[in-house]
């Protein structure tokens, strides 16, 4: 029987790309144009992955009427300077490479606005390697009518990808949250921003350090896969 191929949907900022402070320094640049308060790194650092406006709205306490401005400083920072601080991570150029060559289909999910999430992936050059790119809607101000959770973004990418089951790969328990509420199992990467703890806690299938770690658990969800279709396929030839 053919070796099942699972197909992978990555997450952006904490999993492929390491922002470098580009994300958190483009914030911290923000507040302080603005004349608000620069929470401390931690929280500058919780701040990346989630979506922007709910962040800045409560883990920097910026009040509601002055986050849409806020944003756009961000932004017109993040693409200035921020894009080019951000590097990939070691090994996830290989791994993209190897899967492209091994016919493994793959996406890209994250709540950083599609268009900009364009942009960083063809600054590094991996663009191409990706069936499907989604993110959240460009228009990012809290009046927007637009439904860009995370969950939504997976299932989109999920859609692209005309196959089930496939596999979510994050760094935040919002990454978790969105595969499971779309019948995937998420791995969770330990290079990225996550607190000790939280994607286990969050329920993530397995938690890898590097992206050999990475490939040989996706693989063996590939082999799990095949026998369970087998399984399936022997018992209704019976």
């Amino acid at each position: 029987m053919t070796q099942t191929t699972v197909p992978v949907i990555f997450d952006l900022d904490g999993t492929l790309v390491d922002p470098a402070g580009g994300i958190t320094g483009g914030i911290s640049a923000a507040l302080r144009e603005m004349d608000l308060p620069v929470p401390e790194q931690s929280v500058l650092n919780s701040m990346v992955g989630p979506k922007l406006s709910d962040s800045l709205l409560h883990l920097a306490n910026v009040p509601s009427e002055l986050v849409d401005e806020t944003i756009e400083r961000y932004r017109c920072h993040y693409k200035e300077t921020g894009i080019g601080q951000s590097t990939l991570y070691p090994g996830i150029y290989e791994l993209l490479e190897f899967f492209a060559e091994s016919g493994r289909p793959v996406a890209v999910a994250t709540q950083k606005p599609q268009s900009i999430a364009c942009l960083v992936l063809e600054h590094h050059g991996i663009a191409d390697f990706f069936v499907s790119i989604r993110g959240a809607a460009d228009d990012e101000s809290l009046g927007a009518n637009t439904a860009s959770g995370k969950v939504e973004i997976v299932g989109a990418a999920l859609a692209d990808l005309h196959s089930q089951p496939a596999v979510m790969v994050g760094d935040r328990h919002q990454d978790v949250a969105g595969a499971m509420a779309n019948g995937l199992d998420c791995i969770g990467v330990t290079w990225g921003f996550a607190p000790d703890g939280e994607l286990e806690e969050a329920g993530a299938v397995a938690v890898v350090s590097t992206t050999g770690e990475l490939r040989t658990k996706i693989e063996e969800l590939d082999a799990v896969r095949t026998a369970a279709l087998s399984e399936v396929q022997n018992d209704g030839s019976l």
